[in-house]
């Protein structure tokens, strides 16, 4: 696997765990521990070269539908203060599923096109 993409995948799983662990004040903390750790887990797996594709395309495509059900109709911006909290609240969840779902369906690419070569 091409050094850039293993590097980045090992990144993006620390930053999946740091993410992890900044739930702790979430109104909703467990599932977002959750899905941050499945997510840490999932990028170190393709790192590993022990993820198949259709998981990554599965868990790419479900982070995607997620952001997108969960997004408001009203977007307000990120920051407190520039809107209603609720809707400031889901934009960045929604938000952080987009991450997490463009990162997956790139890793799902790699390893259906890329991987052996």
């Amino acid at each position: 696997m091409n050094l850039l993409v293993k590097g980045f995948a090992y990144i993006f799983g620390v930053l999946s765990i740091v993410s992890a662990v900044l739930q702790y004040n979430d109104p909703d903390p467990l599932m977002w521990i959750v899905i941050y750790g499945v997510a840490a887990v999932l990028s170190f797996g393709f790192a590993l070269e022990r993820i198949p594709f259709g998981i990554l395309l599965v868990a790419g495509i479900v982070a995607l539908a997620s952001g997108w059900y969960l997004f408001p109709e009203q977007f307000q911006g990120f920051e407190v203060g520039n809107g209603d909290i609720g809707n400031v609240e889901e934009a960045r969840e929604a938000v952080g599923l987009f991450i997490v779902g463009v990162v997956h369906l790139f890793f799902a690419i790699w390893t259906r096109y890329w991987r052996k070569s």
